[in-house]
């Protein structure tokens, strides 16, 4: 493997970190006749943020994975195949830089670094001053911010931009020189390391139909605002909360006297109160369910004043507003008051007035919610002429913070929305190779055609259309819809705003989203346009399909088919939680997705990497944060401990020591600072997001907190175990003294002895909590905390949950009660619980798993909401407990050297499948079982290198047929 680097890092002329920026490069070499369209040609690549990778304009990857900048990942690619000998042959990189953290990017600067070398090692290209550059003038930069998690929705104009600059040959005559920006190890690239885990998939599917046609109209005017970037100087460099108090201002411009709509869907951020020419509206005197909020208004002719109270507790920090006018009036956004500025602007930024940097649940001081000048502001100023007193808290919005229209909000919301049958040669749109459907067009409407895929996929849209140039495909995907009723996917603007070119032309997105549903709305059309395709190109870690599952419950099998799905969608370059709305690596989430993995697919890179970049947030805390690598500086203590629990349960998956040892010291350091936070009760007390479970359970953000101790007397025997693997005697027996400490701590003050049940917690100001949940009882049950007569007064609770005990709310507390639950060896309550929570999604329609369960905390203002996110890797569970009890398939030592096949029927009368072993190969388990005569039949098949301990259930005699495969 090469590890010396002739390439420098390079950008373009302009800002150090720009926002939104795409950007284009290109270099021609020539490989020497004789040479080439062989193995041996090798591209190193990375970039910041994002790149995608032409090689004689074809495409061939896209990346880097996600990583800390200072320990900044590279792909390497075999490119021989493409290369032409004798011939000048180019590398096209296409690279878009964020400008702005998020919960997987930390904010570096612009940058691309690329070497090009033959089977000797020798220099074909590598990015220097030689490579030239151009901003790809198609891409729009003032598109809305997608999320805080997320960087930027899409808007491109293929007419501004010739799609053939990925070729051989292209005029780049105003094309410039590349900016060296320095070697290999300047900041913030620190270090290079080679990517650690395969090429993700790329598979395209398919819509299965058109779910929908119809002619519809929206708002004449959008706009959004980035607040947070706007208002907050530097709040581009991280991702944490910001509280603050502010104003917008602008002036609503009409034609003519009329009725108006003014439209709000911000995710509970952004909008307090408006005022409209001096009339102050509070959001109670507004209608729609939150998020979005409306608002009827009187607009006079000319220039209507128009402010918005912005102050809030934001992390997107996004401002969205249409405006719709009746009849033929022309409205439109203007600027308040002439500026000095040289910024043109239809917005003024008024405050901030005060403003507090949010971490972990804290700040630093409380926000002044009584600040005299924000009062005076709302009290005084009625017009234009009120705002000069006010100069010194006023400023333009830089045009780059407001963007140039919201796909979203014209998709979302419909003033008509007139429906009609769809033609039979409109679903050829789905069918491959199939003639051009016809997209019609309506006089004074705009289009929409609504795609099914069938279920739920992460990856890339694309599509082939033929247009008028100027014609506008507005897409937007979302996850779920029942009948008349669609979820709208507020908090997330994933939209594609696609400007045509003249003719036909095909558009492949460079941003991941995922969706099952994905609206087009065409606007501008004066005649039909043909659309030749719409795909998904399905992304994913690449995985074999070696875990399988059937019983003779139906309603399992499904079950366990969408908890499969469901963990593919979410295994990208690491564990994600969901393929839409974050796409994030949640440190405690993938715990649980990894157990599933195991039992699915068997695959172990993507596991060691997610472990490996936990550590590199000890720069943000010691703690660890609870979602890596992101911009937000977080902490959720479970979290940490269950990526120390992880890397237990990864030995014992591989028996992989060295890992366990490398892994120890990090869990060592990470221990000691939990640690010290021991008070003086013995008990752990912290003040951060001490969560659990989306429930009403009383886990306050500040005090003590049952679940979270006994969680830590877990991880501190897990340090301990790690220890011994490691070496460090004196360390595990260090951390055993502190597990049976704070064990000790708890059950002496955290058990209520006339209730017979373990409280919540004990609050910052001394009250102990008067709320009882399962959820403690559940970790008590599972860590072991509880001993003797309290575990079967605990363990009886689990079996019957008491109706006055806070009940589960998430399918990701489930894991853990099953967990509890197994060991108890209540398998059928396991499959009891599976059926219920589980078979109400499928009734449902889902085709994969929900994040909650249905009326939770977010959901509860709307009974169409069933849940957030429709697909969600930390409710897999069932595929995990499926195998591993009904199969019975478990490991008994480190790499699974000794294995037990040991079926539980739970009601059921036959089962069969296949679980993978981490070693190679997989087991394999059918049993059929006669309830009248007491007998089973077990066929089972294992590789011959691996112990099996096979068994029949207790009370029932049978049949073992075992096959042991040689190994090659």
């Amino acid at each position: 493997m090469l590890t010396n680097w002739q390439a420098k890092w390079i950008w373009g002329e302009g800002e150090e970190s720009p926002r939104n920026e795409w950007r284009c490069f290109r270099k021609s070499f020539t490989v020497p006749a004789g040479e080439g369209g062989s193995d041996g040609y090798s591209l190193r690549i990375t970039a910041d943020s994002r790149y995608v990778l032409y090689v004689n304009g074809t495409q061939v990857g896209r990346g880097p994975v996600r990583s800390w900048p200072f320990e900044q990942s590279y792909d390497t690619y075999e490119i021989g195949h493409l290369l032409q000998p004798g011939e000048s042959n180019t590398v096209a990189v296409f690279v878009n830089h964020f400008g702005v953290a998020t919960f997987y990017y930390v904010r570096g600067r612009g940058g691309l670094l690329a070497e090009l070398n033959d089977s000797e090692g020798n220099v074909l290209a590598a990015t220097d001053a030689t490579w030239i550059t151009s901003l790809h003038q198609g891409h729009h930069t003032r598109s809305s911010r997608a999320s805080c998690q997320h960087a930027f929705a899409e808007y491109v104009d293929a007419s501004l931009w010739d799609s053939a600059w990925t070729g051989q040959v292209y005029d780049t005559a105003d094309w410039t020189s590349s900016v060296v920006l320095g070697p290999v190890g300047m900041e913030p690239w620190i270090a290079l390391k080679p990517r650690d885990i395969p090429l993700l998939t790329e598979e395209i599917i398919a819509p299965v139909r058109v779910e929908s046609l119809a002619k519809v109209k929206s708002f004449q005017v959008t706009a959004t605002l980035d607040v947070r970037n706007a208002w907050i100087d530097g709040s581009e460099d991280h991702a944490n909360r910001i509280r603050f108090l502010g104003y917008a201002a602008t002036l609503i411009r009409s034609t003519q006297a009329g009725q108006a709509t003014i439209g709000f869907f911000q995710d509970r951020e952004c909008l307090k109160a408006l005022s409209l020419n001096g009339e102050w509206i509070d959001s109670a005197q507004m209608y729609g369910s939150a998020p979005e909020r409306y608002v009827d208004i009187d607009l006079q002719a000319g220039d209507n004043l128009l402010f918005i109270d912005v102050s809030s507790d934001i992390h997107t920090g996004k401002l969205q507003i249409g405006l719709y006018a009746e009849d033929d009036n022309v409205v439109s956004f203007q600027a308040p008051a002439p500026s000095s500025s040289e910024l043109t602007s239809e917005w003024l930024r008024i405050g901030p007035f005060d403003a507090v940097e949010l971490l972990d649940h804290q700040h630093v001081r409380t926000l002044d919610w009584e600040h005299p000048a924000y009062l005076e502001f709302r009290d005084k100023v009625r017009s234009v002429e009120d705002l000069r007193a006010y100069q010194e808290w006023i400023k333009p919005i830089d045009s780059k913070y407001v963007s140039e229209v919201d796909v979203f909000v014209l998709s979302v919301w419909r003033k008509e929305n007139i429906r009609y049958a769809v033609p039979a040669q409109l679903q050829n749109a789905v069918i491959p190779h199939a003639e051009a459907a016809i997209v019609p067009v309506f006089e004074g409407y705009d289009t929409e055609v609504l795609f099914d895929l069938g279920k739920e996929y992460s990856g890339y849209l694309s599509f082939e259309v033929e247009a008028d140039e100027g014609v506008v495909l507005d897409w937007y995907g979302f996850e779920y819809m029942s009948g008349e009723y669609r979820q709208d996917m507020f908090g997330l603007d994933h939209t594609l705003r696609y400007v045509c070119k003249a003719g036909r032309q095909r558009y492949e997105t460079p941003i991941r989203r995922g969706f099952r549903y994905v609206s087009l709305t065409v606007r501008g059309a004066q005649k039909p346009i043909k659309l030749y395709s719409v795909n998904m190109i399905q992304s994913n870690y690449p995985v074999a399909e070696v875990g399988q599952f059937t019983c003779s419950d139906e309603l399992l099998n499904d079950i366990w088919e969408i908890s499969r799905h469901t963990t593919k969608l979410c295994m990208e370059d690491t564990f994600v939680d969901c393929p839409a709305y974050e796409q994030v690596f949640w440190v405690g989430d993938s715990r649980n997705e990894a157990l599933v993995s195991n039992y699915l697919y068997g695959v172990q890179d993507i596991l060691k990497r997610c472990l490996r970049l936990v550590p590199g947030s000890s720069h943000q805390t010691p703690l660890f944060a609870d979602q890596v690598p992101s911009g937000w500086s977080s902490v959720i203590p479970n979290w940490t401990f269950f990526w120390a629990i992880a890397c237990a349960e990864y030995y014992e998956q591989t028996a992989d020591e060295a890992f366990a040892a490398e892994m120890y010291g990090h869990i060592q350091f990470t221990l000691q600072h939990y640690l010290a936070k021991i008070d003086d009760r013995g008990l752990f007390a912290v003040k951060g997001w001490n969560l659990l479970d989306w429930s009403p359970i009383d886990q306050p953000n500040d005090g003590i907190v049952s679940h979270q101790n006994m969680f830590l007397v877990h991880t501190l025997r897990v340090g301990a175990r790690m220890a011994r693997i490691s070496g460090d005697q004196a360390g595990a027996s260090s951390f055993d003294e502190a597990a049976l400490n704070l064990e000790t701590a708890i059950n002496e003050h955290l058990w209520d002895a006339d209730k017979l049940a373990y409280i919540d917690c004990i609050h910052a100001n001394g009250r102990r909590s008067d709320v009882l949940s399962m959820q403690t009882h559940v970790v008590a049950s599972l860590t072991g905390v509880a001993q003797g007569d309290r575990k079967a007064i605990i363990d009886s609770y689990l079996v019957s949950p008491p109706d006055n005990f806070v009940q589960i709310g998430s399918p990701f507390m489930s894991f853990f009660y099953y967990e509890a639950l197994a060991k108890l060896g209540e398998v059928e309550r396991v499959l009891g619980d599976i059926r219920h929570n589980y078979g109400m999604m499928i009734r449902n329609g889902a085709t994969t798993c929900w994040e909650q369960y249905p009326n939770f905390f977010e959901n509860r203002a709307n009974p169409d909401m069933l849940t957030r996110s429709h697909c969600h890797a930390w409710s897999s569970a069932p595929a995990y407990f499926l195998g591993r009890e009904v199969l019975g398939v478990r490991s008994l030592a480190p790499g699974w050297t000794e294995v037990e096949i040991a079926p539980v029927p739970s009601g059921l009368t036959w089962a069969k499948g296949s679980v993978p072993h981490p070693a190679g190969g997989r087991i394999d388990v059918a049993w059929t079982l006669d309830e009248s005569t007491k007998t089973i039949v077990l066929h089972i098949s294992y590789p011959e290198s691996i112990a099996v301990r096979a068994s029949v259930p207790e009370g029932y005699t049978g049949i073992i047929h075992e096959t042991k495969l040689a190994l090659l």
